[in-house]
C-alpha cells in the first residue's frame, strides 16, 4: 500500500462500551478492510476503544480525543480532527456524521429502530441519534444498509436518499462453526444441561420480544415431556426489570447467562439444541446468522430482515407464543426436520462473509470519493 492510497477515518464510538451488535460489526469489518491493504484507516473515538491493540496490529492507526459524551465529540471535536487535511473520507458505522463534515462521508445504517420503535430505546439513545439522522443521511455521499429490509425502510422514510443506498451484508466471524462432539458434551455438562438446551443470544431488552419467548417455552413445557431448558446469553438492557424478575421465577429451567467472553459464547452456540430469536425488528440479526454457521436449527420471527437472514434454512414465524411454541415443537419432535435445517444452515451462513462485506464497503468508499 502506498502513501497515496485513500485514507479513511472510521468513527469507533461503537467500540467504546462493551461491544454489542454494531460493535462486533465495526470491529470485524474494519479488520478485514485493513487486511485487504488497498486503503489506509484511521480509527477515531472519544475514549480509547476496546480492542485497540488488535486494530493497531492490523495496520489501523487509532486516536482518541477525550470528550464526556460521544455525540459531543462527534459534532464538535471530530470535525476539527478531520479538517487537518490528512483524511480523504469518513465512514460512520453508527448512523450519523457531524453536521459540518469537512470530508466526504459514508454512513452505515444498522437499523431504524430509533425512528420506528422509539419506545424501545432510552432517552439518551433517542437524543443522540434522532436529531442527527436525517441531516446525516442527506449529507452522506453513500448510505450502506446491512440488509434489503433495512434498505427498504431507509428508502421509504428518506426517499430523497434512495438513489445512494447500497446493501452490504455483514459477515460471520470464522470461529462460529459446528462444534466437536466432545466439546459440545463438555459445554452442556458445564451449563447443567447434559441433554441439550434451547438458546437465545443478544441483549435482553423489550424489542427482542423475550416475554413472548418465555410464554412460548412455558406453553411447550406444559405440553411436551423432556423440553430442554432455555438459556439466555447476553447482558440485560434498558427496560428489562420485569424480565429479570420473571426469569428468576422460572429458574433453574430458564437461566440468564449474562455477557459471555467470546470463546465461551461460541462454545455456548455450538452446544445448543436449537436457537430461537423472536425479535420484533432487526436490521440484520447477527446472532441468528452465527447460529446458522454453527449448524443449528434456527427459529426467528417473520419480521424485518430475519426471514432474509435465515432463508430456507430456518423457520420464520409470527412473533407470538403459539407460533413460536409450535416451531420449537417441530424442531424437538421431528429429528429428520431438525437435521435438514442443520444441513441447510451451513449453506445459508456461507453467504455472509467479511471478505464480501469489505469488498462492498470499498466499492461504496470509492463511489463516495468520486
Amino acid at each position: 500500500m502506498t502513501a497515496s492510497a485513500p485514507r479513511v477515518a472510521v468513527d469507533l464510538r461503537a467500540l467504546v462500551p462493551v461491544p454489542t451488535g454494531i460493535g462486533v460489526y465495526t470491529r470485524s469489518l474494519l479488520l478485514e478492510l485493513a487486511r485487504r491493504g488497498t486503503m489506509r484507516y484511521l480509527g477515531l473515538a472519544h475514549r480509547p476503544p476496546r480492542g485497540a491493540d488488535e486494530l493497531v496490529a492490523a495496520g489501523v492507526v487509532v486516536e482518541d480525543q477525550p470528550a464526556p459524551l460521544g455525540v459531543l465529540w462527534q459534532q464538535l471535536r471530530l470535525p476539527r480532527r478531520l479538517a487537518r487535511g490528512d483524511v480523504d473520507l469518513l465512514w460512520s458505522p453508527l448512523f450519523t456524521i457531524p453536521f459540518r463534515c469537512p470530508v466526504p462521508a459514508v454512513v452505515t445504517v444498522p437499523d431504524l429502530t430509533a425512528l420506528l420503535m422509539p419506545e424501545t430505546h432510552n432517552w439518551k439513545v433517542r437524543w443522540s441519534l434522532l436529531p442527527f439522522l436525517r441531516p446525516s443521511l442527506e449529507a452522506a455521499r453513500g448510505v450502506v444498509a446491512i440488509s434489503q429490509a433495512t434498505a427498504d425502510d431507509v428508502a421509504f422514510h428518506f426517499p430523497q436518499c434512495a438513489d445512494k443506498i447500497e446493501v452490504v451484508y455483514p459477515g460471520i466471524d470464522p470461529e462460529f462453526r459446528p462444534g466437536e462432539p466432545a466439546a459440545i458434551a463438555a459445554t452442556r455438562r458445564d451449563l447443567g444441561a447434559p441433554d441439550g438446551y434451547l438458546l437465545y443470544a443478544g441483549t435482553l431488552e423489550p424489542r427482542k420480544n423475550l416475554g413472548v419467548l418465555l410464554d412460548a417455552w412455558e406453553r411447550l413445557d406444559g405440553e411436551l415431556r423432556g423440553v430442554p431448558p432455555l438459556l439466555l446469553a447476553g447482558p440485560y438492557g434498558w427496560g428489562s426489570r420485569d424480565l429479570v424478575a420473571r426469569i428468576e421465577r422460572l429458574a433453574p429451567r430458564v437461566r440468564a447467562l449474562g455477557h459471555l467472553p467470546r470463546a465461551r459464547l461460541v462454545a455456548t452456540f455450538q452446544a445448543a439444541t436449537a436457537f430461537v430469536y423472536p425479535s420484533l425488528y432487526e436490521g440484520f440479526g447477527l446472532p441468528p446468522a452465527e447460529a446458522l454457521a454453527c449448524g443449528l436449527p434456527v427459529i426467528v420471527s417473520d419480521r424485518s430482515s430475519l426471514p432474509e437472514v435465515v432463508g430456507d434454512a430456518g423457520l420464520a414465524v409470527p412473533p407470538r407464543a403459539e407460533e413460536i411454541a409450535a416451531a420449537l415443537a417441530t424442531v424437538l419432535e421431528k429429528p429428520a426436520r431438525a437435521a435438514e435445517m442443520s444441513r441447510l444452515a451451513l449453506a445459508q451462513a456461507a453467504k455472509f462473509t467479511w471478505e464480501n462485506a469489505a469488498s462492498g464497503m470499498e466499492s461504496a468508499f470509492r463511489a463516495a470519493l468520486g
